[in-house]
């Protein structure tokens, strides 16, 4: 049997100034996506989210953080990707997003027009900046257990993702998180900030949420065309409710468990198609043992896209060939 392919979506924090570039550069339906979507967010916002993420004055290493322009640059990258992708004929037979990554799967699944979840995208980063006091999040390698069982984890932020075994992220001030951080670093507890400026997944940005609802019940929706998998419920689902496109930055992130629930009628072909293999290392991390399932990141710090395609579009043609054979000699 062929296995069936998942597109997987990051959301916040996965961002740096100059992802994607080699594709921008040298895939032409990649940057076709890529300048279109940035016509929108002109029109939205009236400036050029291009501009900001191919700066040649910032390097990699520089903090890319200010959400009116990630969380676009952050979309754009991913359904760029995921249209280049099935131009090649990589095409999904599951989504899963988590938190804003949400917003490709619901533009890739065709729930909303590309135009409207862009517009959504780019409403939620101003509602966010004009309402939201600024906040963080802090990753830690440690068992999600410790967070019911330390004081200063509940007392002080809230349990924004839990994305392995040994790996959960949590919301909060900054002032909060670098108490936490602190407390961690004198454990030996590995951890570290991401690059955001907000307390996504926590109580500090519900001031956005009225006005970003009400904004929500203009838009028209569909159900899903490709089976879509929620990383914020864990599991797949039929259809979304006007709300659940603030829902996704709000509620926590269930990957671990959108991943174990996906294992259970596996193998599967995961795919990252966000900048730098997060949700790629995350999925491999879930894996059990006897599990036959692989993953792939495409986009990399260390401007390989091009060369990581064709190494899964190898892998893909293997695959079938297999399955093929393996049905003739049935």
């Amino acid at each position: 049997m062929q296995e069936k392919v998942v597109f997987m979506f990051p959301g916040q924090g996965s961002q740096y100034y100059n992802m994607g570039k080699q594709l921008f550069e040298q895939e032409p339906v990649f940057r076709k996506w890529m300048v279109y979507l940035d016509y929108i967010c002109k029109k939205n916002i009236g400036e050029s989210v291009l501009d900001k993420l191919y700066d040649s004055n910032k390097k990699i290493a520089d903090i890319f953080d200010r959400t009116l322009y990630t969380h676009p640059a952050i979309f754009m990258i991913e359904y760029s990707l995921a249209m280049a992708l099935t131009e090649r004929g990589i095409k999904p037979d599951y989504l899963l997003g988590t938190s804003m990554g949400e917003f490709s799967s619901v533009a890739v699944s065709g729930v909303m027009d590309i135009e409207d979840v862009l517009e959504c995208v780019l409403k939620q980063a101003q509602l966010f900046e004009a309402y939201c006091k600024e906040g963080g999040m802090l990753a830690i390698f440690n068992t999600p257990d410790i967070y019911e069982n330390l004081p200063l984890l509940y007392k002080n932020s809230e349990l924004s993702s839990v994305n392995f075994a040994s790996h959960f992220v949590v919301s909060g001030s900054n002032e909060n998180l670098t108490a936490i951080r602190e407390y961690m670093e004198a454990k030996n507890i590995i951890c570290y900030v991401l690059p955001v400026t907000y307390g996504f997944h926590s109580h500090l940005i519900d001031p956005a949420a009225q006005v970003y609802k009400e904004f929500l019940k203009g838009k028209r929706q569909n159900k899903p065309k490709i089976r879509f998998v929620s990383g914020m419920y864990g599991e797949a689902i039929e259809e979304l409710n006007y709300d659940y496109l603030w829902d996704i930055v709000r509620k926590p992130i269930k990957f671990s468990k959108a991943i174990s629930n996906m294992e259970n009628s596996g193998p599967y072909i995961y795919i990252d198609l966000g900048s730098g293999g997060t949700l790629d290392n995350f999925a491999k991390r879930n894996f059990s043992k006897q599990s036959r399932s692989v993953s792939f990141s495409i986009i990399t710090r260390f401007n390989q896209e091009l060369r990581n395609t064709d190494k899964l579009q190898t892998y893909l043609a293997e695959n079938e060939a297999t399955a093929t054979l393996f049905k003739v000699k049935k």
